[in-house]
Order: C-alpha cells, then sequence, then structure tokens
C-alpha cells in the first residue's frame, strides 16, 4: 500500500481548502466528520444524502480532502479512520472553516424548506 500524505500546516491554502470543499459530497463528507466526536471510516460514507457513492469515487474524495489538508487519515488494517484538522486549520485560517460549514448548514436548511414547500 502506498504511504498516505498530509501536507505540512504551512503548505495548506485557502485556494485548496475552497477548492476541495465545492464539491457537494466533499463538502458533505467534510461536515460530518467535524461534527464527529471520533474519526470515521470511509466505508461510513457509502451511502450519503440517500445517494450510494462508489468505492472508487469516495477514494478520491477523500484524497482531495487530505490532499487539502482538510482531513488526517489513519490506516486501521483495511479501513481507513478520518478526522479532521479544525484545530489547525484554525490556527492559519481564523474562522475559515467555521464559515464555510456555517454556510453549507444554511444551504442545506435552505434547499429542506424548498424541498418541502413544493
Amino acid at each position: 500500500m502506498r504511504p498516505l500524505t498530509h501536507p505540512a500546516l504551512g503548505d495548506v491554502t485557502v485556494e485548496g481548502i475552497l477548492h476541495a470543499l465545492a464539491d457537494p459530497v466533499r463538502v458533505a463528507i467534510y461536515a460530518r466528520i467535524a461534527a464527529a466526536e471520533c474519526a470515521l471510516m470511509c466505508s461510513e460514507f457509502l451511502k450519503l444524502d440517500a445517494r450510494d457513492i462508489p468505492k472508487s469515487t469516495l477514494s478520491q474524495h477523500f484524497k482531495v480532502l487530505r490532499e487539502a489538508g482538510l482531513i488526517r487519515s489513519e490506516r486501521r488494517g483495511v479501513e481507513l479512520r478520518n478526522t479532521t484538522r479544525c484545530e489547525e486549520i484554525e490556527s492559519r485560517f481564523p474562522g475559515l472553516l467555521k464559515s464555510v460549514l456555517n454556510a453549507h448548514r444554511v444551504q442545506l436548511a435552505e434547499r429542506a424548506a424548498a424541498a418541502g414547500a413544493a
């Protein structure tokens, strides 16, 4: 197995973070990991928002999040345990992740309200 690479905090960029979180599946994955009190396995995301996510697609999403510096992944047998690097990123870019995650929650609430009204 290839080793997992995690960028040093100094190599994490705002552009990389925003690019990684611009995808609706990746921001949903990240929001769920950020809300969790413990590490989450990749397999916990095979079904996301009532959609099946293929393993290969899921692997790519986790790779993008990891390479952007948003998550730390650790191998446990054949699974990867994923945690956020929120505290580290907060120290480098204060308020960035809180703002993005809050905007994501607002957007989800608006979509739910629109679906309920239809």
